[in-house]
């Protein structure tokens, strides 16, 4: 929001204040001003001149020779180059000794042979902006009204001599999208009254009643709360007054007509956009508004020319048989006022920002008008702010009004009371006001106040809709009571020493582990497909997918319930594109409901730990032959990695679960000290169908629940001391059933071995004719050793007498021969 200091000037009293001081108040008390420009660049000693004649120059054929009338007791002799200039025309003339922008110093000159004594210049090169000048203006000399003063001092009459703050808005301060607006904030912060235009001033009646030659409806009405509008008859179109063009292109617009010019006047004066039709080309003389919702197939073309195909969302502007605007975006081309416009149906109104917002962001138009009704300010300002453009158009287009104005209110808004203590101020302030201080805050606001003592009741006026809570009013406290003069106060309370989570400590090592074992981390998305899931639905199987109501596409229509279809299509984007060897993990959450009928409840946010691998276990070498494939143990390896540096200890149990390859899965355990067991997820190589759907080779994968992998992690050194006394290692081959673990057959020797059984582990399995059809050979290495003393041979093989014979009686285990 651009704000002229002068035009600010004409609201609010700034005697004493200068430009950038009251930047600096704006922006100690909450609105940030980003700069403060002076719209004057170096013009002085520039002056209103009269063209009395105007010549060929005698040796140039693009140059004239210039009589001009500057005030002074004789005329002066100026040689000019722009094309347009004329006898009888008002321009601005730069005397000799005169300064313009860019450091362009004036001095009596000789052009060709004939001397020049000043110059007739350009608003460009009286450092207008050129893009913000009428058309008609942007080239040649810049042509003044007939009427201007000759000798009139131009700085002052193109109000150059003035300075513009650019506010940086947050999204909740829209009633400073107005000049009104900040004039009640500059008033309470320098605790000085705002004086409101008359927005009647100059309005010309033709005693017909608007109600009688306007009729509105509302059809869409969550969308059109509040619609007015007022005819204007005998208009003539033509430029606006000099100070009005003056006042836009110093808010950045560029003048059009005096019509256009005074709609965004007004616009940002009050902060009400507003929009004039051409009554003439509306259906029975605009004697009916219908304000709907576009049609399905409906089209319009706009005012920037576009032929624009309507959604059934969008809101109109419609005479009855065919819109003529975008509700609060852009006016139809088929209503356009024009040089020959004589009847002007002027519209005020309040459309909801959320349609407008909607609107503008598909249609790809945005305009100050729009941004306006997007953040929804001062509904107060609807009828003002009509009244206000009606009048201007009487007293600058020539133009007569109907009395009164037509409108549809469907919802009449009420300013919000909030309830607000003396106490609560100053414990939130850490300060000491009193009951008073604070009504004077308000009073200097212009909100009202009631109730007695400590106890008030807050309304704020309907221009400040973002008095929501107490706390909005206590930050005004703060504001207007000045952020410096709050005193400064220790943080007082417990304190404790900052630390990791356990969790937190957990994934820290879980990424360490699982990089250094040469796995790449990824995100990817927390929405899905339905279709990608399939039969990878994860550790929870059970739960219910999550649908999203209104989702982007169809690709991300659910809520993941596994990490696992997102990382496989990782893996098959880097296929595609020539990287075969693929090892990737991904620490993330899943979404869990037991709902399957829509959601009464949010969903359960499970976080989970994945990985996958494919390809080739190590990089190309041009000396190597065939590089061999990863595998089960890979993983397994990479896994054991992790658990290990996590403090655990692992062990595995033959699984099928959906999606994994039914004889090359297993769950994973954690195991504790007492032996209880904690499942943890499963690891496994995928299921040929789904590698063949993905287009995949072998590839393997483990899924983790993550919060159990932290909870049963031991993040504890454990020491245990060299041993001093020597081990006696037996092996041991027994053939038992295919259907029996190994695993099994490493825990029943654990329990057999009793004290003296230090470690045991399987070092080979064998299947083969000779053992028949459904038995295996698994060979056991079993390491014996006491701590205090060395173990005799009659002890060693008592304990592996009972190891032997827990295993023939338990799985009906034969000693290998």
């Amino acid at each position: 929001m651009n704000v002229s200091y002068k035009w600010l000037k004409q609201y609010v009293d700034l005697s004493g204040v200068t430009a950038k001081e009251l930047a600096e108040k704006l922006t100690r008390g909450g609105i940030e001003v980003d700069g403060v420009t002076a719209r004057n660049l170096g013009v002085v000693k520039v002056v209103v001149g009269h063209v009395v004649s105007r010549e060929k120059h005698p040796d140039a054929d693009k140059l004239s020779v210039c009589r001009v009338d500057v005030g002074e007791n004789e005329h002066l002799q100026i040689v000019c180059g722009a094309p347009n200039v004329a006898a009888g025309q008002k321009v601005p003339v730069a005397l000799v000794g005169a300064s313009l922008p860019g450091d362009l110093k004036i001095k009596r000159a000789k052009l060709r042979g004939v001397e020049s004594q000043g110059m007739i210049c350009s608003a460009k090169e009286l450092g207008l902006n050129d893009k913000l000048l009428p058309k008609e203006i942007q080239e040649g000399i810049l042509v003044l009204a007939e009427d201007t003063e000759v000798g009139a001092d131009i700085i002052a009459l193109l109000d150059i001599d003035d300075e513009v703050l650019e506010l940086d808005l947050t999204p909740n301060r829209s009633d400073a999208l107005s000049m009104i607006g900040v004039a009640y904030e500059a008033g309470a912060l320098l605790d000085r009254k705002v004086a409101l235009p008359d927005e009647n001033e100059g309005v010309e009646l033709s005693g017909v009643p608007t109600s009688d030659r306007v009729r509105i409806d509302i059809e869409a009405k969550d969308d059109c709360p509040h619609y007015a509008a007022r005819l204007i008859e005998g208009v003539k179109i033509g430029p606006s007054p000099l100070w009005m063009q003056n006042r836009l292109m110093a808010a950045g617009i560029r003048p059009i007509n005096n019509v256009v010019d005074i709609t965004n006047f007004v616009m940002l004066e009050y902060g009400q956009p507003l929009h004039a039709f051409d009554a003439d080309t509306l259906a029975g003389g605009g004697s009916r508004i219908v304000v709907r919702n576009a049609r399905e197939g409906e089209r319009m073309e706009t005012l920037d020319g576009a032929d624009r195909k309507l959604e059934p969302h969008m809101l109109l502007i419609t005479d009855g048989e065919k819109p003529i605007a975008l509700a609060g975006v852009m006016g139809g081309a088929n209503s356009e006022v024009t040089p020959g416009t004589t009847r002007i149906l002027l519209e005020s109104a309040r459309f909801a920002g959320r349609s407008v917002r909607r609107t503008s962001r598909e249609l790809g138009l945005r305009s100050e008008a729009s941004l306006r009704f997007e953040k929804e300010v001062n509904p107060d300002a609807v009828i003002p702010a009509l009244n206000r453009a009606t009048a201007l158009l009487c007293r600058y287009a020539g133009g007569k009004a109907t009395n009164g104005h037509a409108e549809l209110m469907l919802d009449e808004p009420k300013p919000r009371t909030v309830p607000l203590t003396v106490q609560r101020v100053n414990d939130v302030l850490g300060t000491s006001l009193s009951a008073a201080d604070i009504r004077g805050v308000f009073a200097r606001l212009g909100f009202d106040v009631a109730g007695d003592g400590d106890a008030l009741e807050v309304t704020a006026p309907l221009r400040r809709g973002d008095m929501v809570r107490d706390v909005d009013l206590i930050e005004e406290v703060a504001r207007l009571y000045g952020y410096d003069n709050i005193p400064i106060t220790l943080v007082r309370g417990d304190t404790t020493p900052g630390a990791l989570t356990k969790p937190q400590r957990v994934t820290r090592i879980a990424r360490r582990a699982l990089t250094g074992a040469g796995l790449h981390e990824a995100v990817t998305y927390s929405l899905t497909a339905e279709s990608r899931t399939g039969a990878l639905t994860g550790l929870f199987e059970s739960a219910g997918l999550v649908r999203l109501s209104m989702p982007m596409s169809e690709d991300r229509s659910v809520l993941r319930t596994s990490l696992l279809p997102h990382l496989l299509e990782a893996v098959v984007h880097n296929r595609n594109r020539n990287v075969d060897d693929v090892a990737l993990f991904e620490i993330g959450s899943v979404f869990l409901t037991d709902e399957t009928d829509g959601l009464s409840k949010l969903p359960t946010e499970r976080k989970t730990l994945a990985a996958v691998m494919a390809g080739a276990k190590t990089a190309p070498h041009w000396a190597e032959g065939a590089r061999s494939k990863v595998d089960f143990y890979d993983l397994k390896g990479v896994l054991e990695k992790l658990t290990t540096q996590l403090g655990l200890t692992t062990e595995y149990e033959r699984s099928a679960p959906a999606g994994f390859h039914p004889g090359r899965t297993a769950d994973v355990y954690a195991v504790s000290l007492d032996g209880a067991r904690t499942k943890l997820g499963r690891i496994g190589q995928l299921h040929p169908e789904v590698q063949s759907a993905w287009e995949l080779d072998d590839t393997y994968a483990f899924e983790l629940d993550f919060e159990a992998l932290a909870e049963a992690a031991v993040l504890r050194a454990n020491y245990d001391p060299l041993p001093r006394f020597p081990a006696a290692s037996r092996d041991i081959a027994v053939v038992v059933d295919r259907a029996v673990p190994a695993g099994a057959l490493v825990a029943a020797s654990r329990e057999a071995g009793g004290e003296f059984l230090e470690s045991v582990r399987v070092f080979d399995v064998y299947m083969g004719e000779r053992l028949g059809p459904d038995k295996k050979s698994v060979a056991l290495a079993l390491v014996y050793r006491h701590g205090e003393r060395t173990l005799t041979d009659e002890e060693v093989t008592a304990a592996h007498a009972r190891v032997t014979e827990a295993l023939a009686d338990r799985y009906g285990a034969e000693l290998r021969k």
